[in-house]
């Protein structure tokens, strides 16, 4: 089975994967993957994700070998790497930019691909996100999830998930970056005050160039007095890399509502649960 987007997937297979997550939190799991070799295609600048799939893989008993992302950008066709690469490897792992080449390896394999994130979407990001938040707040499907920011793979895999696991789910930006999507599940609003009582889990994501004005971040900037306008007990949740005093203040980072670093220890036990799930490999 490949994992390329979160809209592959059911409520149903996302909830087992979450099952498989806590069975692997509480339990070591050491020889599920000996003798396996997984091939991983990351650039440099990768640094969580990375290190949760490199770790996950080999405290599992598994190997890597890694190749920079553009090692798929040579003239030999997809469809001849990723078939030599199945005489070696038990799954793929890819982060590359451009989406239609990580489903081209998808489309010609006979293993496991994984998206490891696209400029499209970041699938295993969003599914081990809401995990975290399923582990703090148990009513998570019950809450409402706004996200401040363009409409990027980030807000797309939160659009992805919120339809799929019936989430209430807000996008909220300056017009002209919104989603041509029509569903119960997604609102597109451009005044942040507005929506702030209604919200439990605020979303942010990194800032393009041409968001980077004084406007926009003095209209959409997310603040400490900004989330005491959220609804009680409501979390900041930042995809990182976050910049402060650019979509978050540096105050509301040092604050209680920020979900903190550990919330993305998750990162290596959920991408563990997405490796075995693709492989078909159960555990009790």
């Amino acid at each position: 089975m490949n994992l390329l987007t979160i809209k592959e997937l059911n409520a149903k297979q996302i909830t087992d994967l979450y099952k498989i997550t806590d069975l692997l939190k509480q339990d070591s799991y050491s020889n599920l993957l000996t003798g396996m070799t997984f091939v991983l295609f990351f650039p440099q600048t990768s640094i969580r994700t990375r290190i949760a799939f490199e770790k996950g893989i080999k405290s599992l008993g598994g190997e890597c070998i890694l190749f920079p992302p553009e090692t798929l950008d040579k003239k030999e066709e997809l469809q001849d790497v990723v078939q030599y690469i199945e005489n070696f490897a038990a799954a793929v792992i890819v982060r590359h930019k451009e989406y239609d080449k990580v489903e081209m390896l998808a489309k010609c394999s006979n293993i496991p691909i994984i998206n490891a994130m696209t400029a499209y979407n970041h699938p295993c990001e969003i599914i081990s996100d809401l995990y975290a938040i399923s582990k703090i707040k148990t009513d998570y499907r019950e809450l409402t999830y706004s996200f401040v920011g363009e409409n990027a793979n980030i807000c797309r895999s939160w659009l992805n998930i919120s339809t799929i696991m019936n989430l209430s789910f807000n996008h909220v930006c300056k017009t002209g970056y919104q989603f041509d999507y029509e569903d119960d599940h997604y609102t597109f609003l451009t005044d942040l005050e507005s929506v702030l009582p209604k919200t439990d889990i605020v979303l942010t994501d990194s800032l393009r160039e041409e968001l980077k004005t004084e406007d926009y971040i003095k209209s959409y900037q997310i603040t400490l007095d900004r989330m005491k306008l959220a609804k009680k007990g409501a979390l900041l949740n930042p995809c990182p890399p976050f910049y402060r005093d650019e979509e978050v203040s540096s105050e509301v980072i040092n604050s209680n509502y920020f979900v903190g670093y550990s919330f993305k220890e998750n990162l290596l036990y959920v991408k563990q649960a997405i490796i075995l799930y693709c492989l078909g490999i159960e555990i009790n």
